[in-house]
Parts: C-alpha cells; sequence; structure tokens
C-alpha cells in the first residue's frame, strides 16, 4: 500500500501524470472517495499523461466518457448514479471494468462487486483539508 499526501489540485492531478507512465492497456483504477475528495483531478492527470487533447469532466450524468487520441484509450466512468450490480451490467459497462481495450478509470468503484482479472489498481482519496488530499493506492494482477 502507498500512502500519497497531495497538497493541492495540481499535486493530485501530477499523480495522475505519473500514473499514466505506468499505465498499460487492459489497466483498471478503481477509485473511492467521497463527493469531491480529486477523482476527476486524478483522471485529469492521467488524461494529461497519456497525451489525450482533450479536457476531462466528471461522467456523472454520462456514465462514461471516452477519450482517445493519447497513448492509449482512456474510459472515464463514473457508477455514482448506479446502486446494483445488475444496472451497471445493464448499462453496457461491465467489459470497461473486467477487460477494457485501453484504460479504464472508474468512480465509486466500490459499487462494482467484482475484481478485474487482469492489472487492477485501488486508489482511496480521503480529504484532509480544503486542498489536502491522502490517497491510498495499491495494485493487484498482471
Amino acid at each position: 500500500m502507498v500512502t500519497f499526501i497531495s497538497h493541492s489540485a495540481s499535486e493530485t492531478e501530477d499523480l495522475g501524470v505519473r500514473w499514466a507512465d505506468e499505465a498499460q492497456p487492459g489497466w483498471v483504477i478503481g477509485l473511492s472517495g467521497e463527493l469531491g475528495a480529486g477523482k476527476t483531478q486524478l483522471v485529469r492527470g492521467l488524461a494529461r499523461g497519456l497525451g489525450a487533447p482533450v479536457r476531462v469532466h466528471s461522467p456523472t450524468f454520462a456514465l462514461i466518457h471516452e477519450y482517445r487520441g493519447g497513448r492509449w484509450p482512456l474510459f472515464h466512468i463514473d457508477l455514482y448514479r448506479l446502486n446494483t450490480v445488475g444496472q451497471i451490467i445493464d448499462a453496457g459497462l461491465e467489459i470497461y471494468l473486467t477487460r477494457p481495450d485501453g484504460i479504464a478509470v472508474v468512480e465509486w468503484f466500490e459499487r462494482w462487486a467484482a475484481l478485474p482479472s487482469g492489472r487492477f489498481r485501488r486508489a482511496e482519496i480521503r480529504l484532509r483539508g480544503e486542498n489536502e488530499r491522502e490517497i491510498h493506492y495499491e495494485d493487484s494482477g498482471d
């Protein structure tokens, strides 16, 4: 388990850039943390690190945003509005949570019951103050 203390939104984004250096197709990153914790900020860094030429937005109402044009496709998924595994499957998101053809980053990952079969990073972001975040993460799988 790695712990990273971020003192600003830009430091959180920079962590995402570093994660992009490690990213390979099929990698799933599960993010947990309350509203406003910085999950989307981390995804912005991943997109920038992958070279995606677009602005990252929270996918809460769209469920998923696909960002292409970088080193690998980035799938940004938000499970906040889905309450059951059945709803996630019915929304067609299961493939992104198990075998993405690129990098999948999933906000509110705790709403999905199964762990991906390939490389997986689980991260929890905790608020420590107005600008400070405590990010715990660990990898599993191949």
